[in-house]
C-alpha cells in the first residue's frame, strides 16, 4: 500500500488530504523514509530538510482538522531543484564555490510552491550550473537512473528526474535551459513540460541565459504538470519576458477535445549529429499513434540547420558560467572554467551578434507553425549514456561536444521561447525509457497540454515502475 502511494498523483493526493483521508505527516514520512532507503543507490538529493518537513507537515494536517480553506497542493511532498534558491536551505548550486551558500530569501518559483501548500522536501542533485545534460559535479557526485543505476537520469534537472521515477517525491521542481526538463523526463520515464518564454518568472533573477531558461516541474501524469503550472504562472513584477494569461486553468485543458491537428514530424538533427535507432524508433511509434487518433501527419523538414547554430548558443549561455558572484574561477570544474574564461574574453559587440543571429534564426524557425500546430522530433539522440560519458572526459572540448552530440533537438525551443514536451511513448527492450519531444507554436502551452493528455490516456505510462522504486 505505501508503494501504491507513494507512486499516486500529486493531485490526487491533494485530493485526498482535502477530504481528510490521508495525513500531510504520514505522506511526508513516507517520502523521507523512501529517501532514507532509496537514495544511498541513486544521490538524488543534495539535502533533505526532514525536521522542517515534518513541522511544515504536521502544521498542514491542523489546518486541515480546522476545516480552513486550503490551497491545490496542500501537504504534498516536493524536492526544489539544487539551483534554485530556498530560503535557510544550504543551497550550492552544485559548485565548489557556494559549497557553504545559505540564501536568505526564496526564489519566486519557491514562494509560489509553498503558497500552494507544498512540503518541501529539500533540494535535489544537478551538475554544476547546470551546464551538462548530465546530473555529476565535483561537489554532489553522480546522480543514477532508476531504470539502470549504470546510467545517467539525464540533467540538469536530473535529480528530480530520479526523485520521481523511483517514488522519492510525487513530482519536482526544475528548470530548462537548453533542455534540463525534457532531458531527465526522456531518460527517467516522465512528463516534462518547457513551458513559454515568460509564462513563469525567473524572479528575483533576470532574464536567465537571455531568457532562454525557464521553470517548470517534472511528473508522471499530464495533470499534475498543467496543475503545477497553474501554480507558478504569472507575471512578477519587472518582468522583462510574459506570456498572455491562458484562458482557463491550464488542469482544464487535461481531457479537454484536441480536434484534427496538422503535426509534421522530423529526426533531422539541427546541429547534424547521428541519432540512435531507439529514438528514431520512437517518432515511429509516435506517428502511427497520432495518425490513428485521427491527425494529420507529414514528415517536414524545418529550417533549423545552421552551422552558426551552435556557437552562437554557446557565446550567449556560457556567461552563466561566469556571472555568478562569489564564484570562484579556481574553484570550477574545467568545463565551466573553460565557459567563463570564453565569456570573460569575449566582447559586448560579438555577445551582442550572437544573441542577434539567435533571434534572426528564431523567426526562419518559427516559420514553420504558420502551417502546423505541433511538430514532433526525437527528445534525445541517444538512449540515456552511461554515467561519466561526459565528464570522465579530460578535455572541456570534448566535454562540450558530446552533450551537443546528446541533445540536439532541446535547445532550439529555448532559444524560439516556444513551450516543448517530452512524452515517454516508448521503451527499449532492456527496459529503458525514451521520450518524443512535442513543438508547440508560441505561447501554445494549453494546445501541448491537451495532446500530450490524449497521447496519455491512448498509451498510458504512469503505472511503469523502475528497478529502483
Amino acid at each position: 500500500m505505501s508503494q501504491e502511494l507513494a507512486f499516486l498523483p500529486a493531485t490526487r493526493q491533494a485530493e485526498l488530504i482535502k477530504a481528510g483521508e490521508l495525513s500531510p505527516v504520514e505522506l511526508t514520512e513516507l517520502y523521507l523514509s523512501r529517501i532514507e532507503k532509496l537514495d544511498g543507490e541513486l544521490n538524488a538529493f543534495v539535502t533533505v530538510t526532514a525536521e522542517g518537513a515534518l513541522a511544515d507537515a504536521a502544521r498542514k494536517e491542523k489546518q486541515v482538522a480546522a476545516g480552513e480553506d486550503l490551497p491545490s497542493f496542500h501537504g504534498v511532498p516536493i524536492p526544489i531543484k539544487e539551483l534554485d534558491d530556498v530560503a535557510g536551505v544550504r543551497t550550492t548550486y552544485s559548485s565548489r564555490s557556494f559549497e557553504s551558500h545559505v540564501p536568505e530569501t526564496d526564489a519566486a518559483t519557491v514562494t509560489r510552491l509553498r503558497g500552494a501548500g507544498f512540503v518541501l522536501l529539500g533540494k535535489s542533485n544537478s551538475p554544476e550550473f547546470g551546464t551538462i545534460p548530465m546530473t555529476e559535479s565535483d561537489l554532489n557526485g553522480v546522480c543514477r537512473n532508476p531504470w539502470d543505476v549504470t546510467r545517467t537520469p539525464g540533467g540538469s534537472s536530473g535529480g528530480a528526474g530520479a526523485a520521481v521515477a523511483s517514488g522519492m517525491a510525487p513530482a519536482a521542481h526544475g528548470s530548462d535551459g537548453g533542455g534540463s526538463i525534457r532531458i531527465p523526463a526522456s531518460c527517467c520515464g516522465l512528463f516534462g513540460l518547457k513551458p513559454s518564454r515568460g509564462r513563469i518568472s525567473q524572479a528575483p533573477g533576470g532574464e536567465g541565459w537571455a531568457g532562454f531558461s525557464t521553470q517548470g516541474a517534472l511528473t508522471r501524469t499530464v495533470r499534475d504538470s498543467a496543475a503545477i503550472l497553474d501554480v507558478l504562472s504569472g507575471y512578477e513584477t519587472g518582468d522583462p519576458y510574459w506570456a498572455p494569461p491562458p484562458d482557463r486553468p491550464f488542469v482544464d485543458e487535461v481531457g479537454a477535445q484536441v480536434g484534427r491537428l496538422r503535426i509534421g514530424f522530423t529526426t533531422a538533427s539541427p546541429t547534424g549529429s547521428p541519432i540512435e535507432p531507439e529514438p528514431l524508433a520512437a517518432v515511429e511509434d509516435a506517428v502511427v499513434l497520432l495518425e490513428e487518433l485521427g491527425h494529420q501527419v507529414t514528415e517536414v523538414e524545418p529550417e533549423w540547420a545552421d552551422p552558426e547554430l551552435v556557437p552562437m548558443f554557446i557565446t550567449v549561455v556560457q556567461t552563466s558560467s561566469a556571472y555568478h558572484d562569489g564564484t570562484d574561477p579556481e574553484k570550477l570544474e574545467p568545463l565551466n572554467r573553460m565557459l567563463a574564461e570564453a565569456a570573460m574574453a569575449t566582447s559586448s559587440l560579438d555577445y551582442i551578434k550572437a544573441l542577434e543571429g539567435l533571434k534572426a534564426q528564431s523567426r526562419r524557425v518559427v516559420a514553420l507553425w504558420n502551417d502546423y500546430d505541433v511538430i514532433v522530433t526525437p527528445t534525445l539522440a541517444m538512449v540515456p549514456p552511461k554515467t561519466g560519458w561526459i565528464r570522465d572526459q579530460e578535455d572541456p572540448f570534448m566535454q562540450l561536444a558530446l552533450a551537443g552530440a546528446f541533445i540536439p533537438f532541446t535547445p532550439g525551443p529555448n532559444i524560439t521561447g516556444q513551450p516543448a514536451a517530452s512524452i515517454p511513448l516508448h521503451w527499449t527492450d532492456e527496459g529503458l525509457p525514451v521520450g518524443v519531444q512535442l513543438i508547440g507554436p508560441p505561447v501554445g502551452d494549453a494546445l501541448l497540454l491537451r495532446l500530450s493528455a490524449q497521447l496519455e490516456e491512448a498509451k498510458p505510462w504512469s503505472e511503469r515502475r523502475p528497478p529502483i522504486s
